[in-house]
């Protein structure tokens, strides 16, 4: 019997894009990223179908993006909260990635929606490469160099 890990993708944008390769995920993730945890929530911000927003929630929980919480409010029946995962939070950088991207490439008339603010200095930040130590790198200056013997690897492609 094959398992699910033997038919995953070698490339590691591949296997990423298994758990974030549509619309509803992005726009949730990034309503999670603004605080949102609640299914109603969820629901009237982005304008989603609740029969979509629950197969999208229950497939980041299942992905380890969402942890559903359950909670009471008084007089009411239990319902479910969805809470970033470390996994969920460190796509923060994607989701801004995009942003600066869509700003820069495809903008508002009426400019951005949401800024990327320092929470110390108070000042705008940009999405970037950094080195290891701490050192901005331009675009420009990084390149993708597939691993040696790895299914990237184009020296071995003849």
């Amino acid at each position: 019997m094959t398992t699910h890990m033997a038919t995953r993708p070698n490339c590691s944008i591949a296997r990423a894009l298994e758990l974030v390769s549509d619309r509803w995920t992005f726009m949730i993730l990034r309503e999670a990223h603004l605080g949102t945890t609640r299914f109603a929530d969820f629901r009237d911000f982005l304008k989603i179908a609740p029969n979509i927003l629950t197969n999208r929630l229950t497939t980041m929980v299942d992905a380890g993006l969402l942890e559903k919480r359950e909670y009471r409010e008084e007089g009411e029946r239990t319902r479910s909260s969805y809470h970033l995962t470390p996994a969920g939070a460190d796509l923060k950088i994607v989701l801004a990635a995009l942003q600066q991207w869509g700003d820069v490439h495809v903008p508002r008339a009426d400019g951005p929606t949401v800024l990327r603010r320092d929470t110390r200095s108070k000042g705008l930040v940009d999405v970037g490469f950094v080195a290891k130590d701490g050192q901005q790198v331009p675009d420009e200056d990084v390149v993708f160099e597939p691993v040696p013997g790895s299914s990237a690897d184009r020296s071995t492609w003849r």
